[in-house]
Order: structure tokens, then C-alpha cells, then sequence
């Protein structure tokens, strides 16, 4: 077997299994292996791996996480739950104000992020007012997952294809906002669907959610967050905006750096830098071309091919290592800018699967264990209905639009 087809299905068979038996490695752990290998072994120079990491993705995706950090310091996320709970007065309302928020929420940050910040307070909430927690959870991990597809800075697949298509915050926004809302729309009837018996209740009087709020840093963060999105909006290139936006907020006398650098992903960025150069090890050794003589034809012309391969593969390895492997697949397509935004649809709502589908899954799921348990097959009964319609008609969306 050639060494970097050997290399690259040993990384992506540890990526799948999450941790593999015997060792404590995880996705990171075996992108930056995997990438040592290729080096070690001769596949890729030093110079060359140096060169196949897109800092553009880098960059924005690390700022983006400054960005957040503060805003996550300094109260911001449970002031806006805190405001949107002050109008809800029955199941359903909760319901709907829960995925509409997060869904807002993710599509300006990071989806990851909002479920982190939100799993603890939607569990509360519901707890105290003696809510059966399930649906509610679900509908945020669904609905961050779902807002997320709206924008570039929705989640770190996309920011990895607005880097690699050039398409402009603005463009994406235009052609992907309406799968997002739809979507979410969707997510609240199949949730109230499946779980009918839980909305049955007339009236509930949500209790006020107790939070802390750094004033300075929520007006400060704010408004660079604002300005921020402003500037994606109108066009000026992302990582000269994310550079500038975090590069401020680092300015400060009040809140220890170490505070901020805590709530970086970092685990994240080390999958990035590892699969980048994997896949890079896989171009050069030629297999991609034969990968192309047996897909590729037949993906240019028809884009549910594309959908159903990118969405199995985000479920089998995770979506950012999906979008890597098909993308000199998706570049070498007829129609070029369609086929980047089927990847990141499909990629993206295929996360709504299974549990496994996304990290924004597990962060719930494993947050809220202590206090409640969601079944693999519970998830199951929402999230294969929901997965397989908004893909279909995401898939049919942008293979019919033209502006």
C-alpha cells in the first residue's frame, strides 16, 4: 500500500473512532501525528507541509475565537438569554425562542461556543420550571448547527470554504440565510412533533436567570463584534477584520490575558494545522487524481451526489475533515461557487444525524449528563427526519437559485 494512502487512512480511521483502544489520543492528536508521518516518511518535505496550512483560515478562525472569548467573559450570552426568557410564557414559546436564539447566536459565532455558553442555562431553566429538559436540548445543539450554515463565521467548515471559494460574506449570506431559516423553522415543528405530550402545558412563568455582567467588557466587545460583522458584510477581506477586531479586544487593563487564551479551542486549531498537511501529503502523492477519474465526472454533473457523499463522510469522519478531503474534488467542478455552498450546507446539517454528527452535539449531550440523559436513539427519532429534509431541500435551493 502506498505510505500516504497508509498515513492518511490510519488518521482518518482514529479521527472516526474519536479515541482509538489502548491510547489516549484524540482527533487533534491524530491529525498532528498523521501530519508528522508524512514528513518522517518523506511524503511531504518540511517547507511544503509549512506551505499547505491556509493561515487564511487560520487566522480568522483563531481571532474569531477571541472575539467570543470575550464576549463569553463578559456576560454577553446569558444577558441575551436573560432578555429573550423575560417574554416567555408557555412550552412552546421556550421552544421557539430557544432555537430561534441559538440559532441566531450561531450564525454570527461560532456554533460550538453558543452551545457551550447556553447548555448549562437552557438545563436550568428547564429544571426549575419541571420541564422534561430533552426537547429543549435538543433544539439547541439542532438549531446552532442549523443557524450556523447562514454565514462564513457560523462554525469552522465554513470558514474553511470561504478561505479556499473567495465567495464574499455578503454572497454566502445571500444563499444560505434561507435554508437557515427554513431549517430552523422545521426544527421547531418536527421537535414539537415528537414530543407533543411535553407542549402540552397552558402557561409557564420562566424564573429570571441569574448572571454576572462586565460592563465595560459587554460594551466593548459588543461594539467591536458589531463592527466586525459590518465589515465581513461590506467586504472588506476577513483576516485584515478578525486581525484588527481581536488584536483591540486584546488591549485591556481589566481582564487577564490567560482568562481569554482558556477559552480558545486550541485542540481545534491543531486539527486544522494536521489535516491540512495530511491532505496535502494525499494531493501529492497522486491518489487525489485518481480519486477525481472515479467521482468526479459524475459529481459535476449531478449535485446530490456531491450532498449525499459529503454529508455520509461528516457523519463517518466529522465535517471539517469531509470538506478537506472533497475539496480539490469540489474545486475541479463545472460550477464551481454552487458546488462550495453544497458542501457547506450538506456538511454542516448532516451534524444534525446522529449525537456523533457534531461537536456542537456532544458539547450538549455531555453537559448535560449529570442531570439528564439523551439517548442515541432519542436523538435519532428528530434528527434523521429533520437531517434528511433540510438537506434535500437545501440541496434543491441552491441548485435552483441564480442571484
Amino acid at each position: 500500500m502506498d505510505k500516504a494512502l497508509f498515513i492518511f487512512l490510519l488518521t482518518y480511521a482514529v479521527i472516526a473512532a474519536g479515541q482509538p483502544p489502548f491510547f489516549r489520543i484524540d482527533r487533534a492528536g491524530a491529525a498532528l501525528i498523521g501530519a508528522s508521518l508524512m514528513v518522517i516518511t518523506n511524503v511531504l518535505d518540511i517547507d511544503t507541509a509549512y506551505r499547505a496550512i491556509d493561515y487564511r483560515t487560520m487566522v480568522v478562525l483563531f481571532c474569531m475565537m477571541i472575539v467570543v472569548a470575550n464576549l463569553r467573559l463578559s456576560g454577553f450570552f446569558p444577558l441575551a438569554s436573560s432578555f429573550v426568557m423575560k417574554h416567555v410564557t408557555q412550552p412552546s414559546m421556550l421552544l421557539y425562542a430557544i432555537v430561534f436564539l441559538s440559532g441566531g447566536l450561531s450564525a454570527l459565532f461560532i456554533n460550538d461556543t453558543v452551545c457551550i455558553a447556553f447548555t448549562p442555562l437552557v438545563l436550568g431553566v428547564t429544571l426549575r420550571l419541571g420541564l422534561n429538559p430533552v426537547p429543549y436540548l435538543l433544539a439547541l445543539c439542532m438549531a446552532a448547527n442549523i443557524g450556523s450554515i447562514a454565514t462564513i463565521t457560523g462554525n469552522p467548515q465554513n470558514i474553511m470554504i470561504g478561505s479556499f471559494s473567495g465567495i464574499s460574506y455578503s454572497r454566502f449570506t445571500a444563499k444560505m440565510l434561507p435554508i437557515a431559516l427554513f431549517g430552523l423553522a422545521l426544527c421547531c415543528l418536527m421537535l414539537r412533533l415528537a414530543y407533543r405530550k411535553d407542549f402540552a402545558q397552558e402557561r409557564i412563568a420562566v424564573a429570571p436567570v441569574r448572571y454576572r455582567v462586565h460592563r465595560p467588557l459587554l460594551i466593548k466587545s459588543s461594539v467591536v463584534s458589531c463592527l466586525m460583522l459590518l465589515l465581513f458584510f461590506i467586504g472588506v477581506p476577513m483576516p485584515t477584520v478578525a486581525i484588527g477586531a481581536a488584536s483591540y479586544l486584546l488591549i485591556t487593563r481589566r481582564v487577564k490575558p490567560e482568562k481569554v487564551y482558556s477559552l480558545v479551542d486550541w485542540r481545534l486549531l491543531i486539527l486544522f494545522v494536521g489535516l491540512f498537511i495530511v491532505i496535502e501529503g494525499i494531493e501529492r502523492s497522486g491518489l487525489v487524481l485518481a480519486m477525481l477519474d472515479i467521482v468526479g465526472n459524475r459529481t459535476a454533473g449531478h449535485p446530490m451526489f456531491l450532498v449525499t457523499v459529503s454529508a455520509l463522510l461528516s457523519n463517518l469522519v466529522s465535517n471539517v475533515p469531509a470538506v478537506l478531503l472533497l475539496k480539490p474534488i469540489v474545486a475541479s467542478m463545472p460550477d464551481a461557487e454552487t458546488a462550495w455552498l453544497l458542501l457547506a450546507m450538506s456538511t454542516t446539517l448532516a451534524g444534525n444525524f446522529t449525537i456523533l454528527g457534531s461537536i456542537a452535539n456532544i458539547i450538549v449531550v455531555e453537559s448535560a449528563r449529570p442531570s439528564v440523559k439523551i439517548g442515541f436513539f432519542e436523538y435519532l427519532k428528530v434528527g434523521i427526519p429533520l437531517t434528511i429534509v433540510t438537506v434535500l431541500l437545501g440541496a434543491l435551493w441552491l441548485s435552483a437559485v441564480s442571484y
